[in-house]
């Protein structure tokens, strides 16, 4: 994974670690980052990250309708 250094200037009541893992779930919800490289991103564990993904309403399986489908049916 490529690491770069970006500084931004977060609203005072946006912690450091809040703004990480908003941004690793954010970069997860639209397939940019793993769900490995999202939870060490954050700092958590896989496991940990998915109970994350839950409280944000993000699927941790993010199947297409039609595939699940198929799925389904096998």
């Amino acid at each position: 994974m490529n690491t770069r250094g970006i500084t931004l200037q977060l609203p005072i009541t946006v912690s450091d670690d809040e703004a990480r893992l908003l941004f690793a779930v954010k970069l997860y919800e639209v397939g940019r980052a793993s769900l490995g490289q999202a939870a060490r991103m954050a700092g958590f564990s896989k496991r940990a990250f998915m109970e994350i993904l839950g409280r944000y309403n993000v699927p941790v399986f993010n199947y297409p309708p039609d595939e699940l489908e198929r799925e389904l049916q096998s």
